[in-house]
């Protein structure tokens, strides 16, 4: 059984991040959905990140440390396109961290100023035509970042959805969702 924190994307916690959340607890998990945005949601990536810059990025970083303080150091960090941003930041710099899942997105690890710890495993999983994953360098920044550390893995599914593992959004392909969902759960086994 592991511990893991799902940080949100651009949309807000929509209720596809809390059904993903759920199919983590079924298989026994611990799970905390932490919103960011206080409630908000979104209809489009584009309202929704005009929210995260009037907000700030700091600001969004600020609030996912916040969600984690009380909960202990074992924790498996996970995020959906912009929730990797705290999720990344944590799992690289607060020790004590078990793994990492980052879903649509990755940031230089060179970012958070410390390198990734060699030891901790980190899944990433993203579409290869998506136009955000791989149009806005993140692949190249998730190929980088499995370079780094002993235990990384990088899922590339066939498509071009951003948001395709949201089974709420129209963007969800309930094929690539599954198959990331059996790929998720066998890491979380392996902690």
């Amino acid at each position: 059984m592991a511990e893991v924190v799902l940080f949100h994307h651009a949309l807000g916690l929509t209720p596809g991040i809390a059904t993903f959340a759920d199919e983590l607890r079924r298989a026994g998990h611990i799970v905390h959905t932490p919103d960011l945005f206080d409630g908000r949601t979104f209809d489009s990536i584009e309202k929704g990140m005009t929210f995260v810059e009037e907000l700030g990025f700091d600001q969004i970083m600020t609030r996912g440390k916040r969600a984690v303080e009380a909960l202990p150091a074992e924790l498996v960090f996970g995020g959906f396109s912009l929730g990797v941003v705290p999720a990344q930041m944590l799992a690289q710099t607060r020790p004590g961290a078990h793994g990492a899942l980052f879903f649509y997105s990755c940031i230089p690890t060179s970012e958070f100023g410390q390198p990734w710890p060699k030891d901790l495993p980190v899944q990433i999983h993203g579409m290869d035509a998506d136009p955000f994953f791989v149009g806005e360098g993140d692949i190249d920044a998730a190929r980088a970042l499995i370079k780094e550390t002993k235990n990384g893995e990088l899922f590339l599914y066939h498509g071009n959805q951003h948001y395709f593992a949201d089974s709420s959004l129209p963007s969800f392909d309930a094929e690539a969702s599954a198959l990331l969902m059996h790929r998720v759960l066998k890491f979380l086994a392996t902690l």
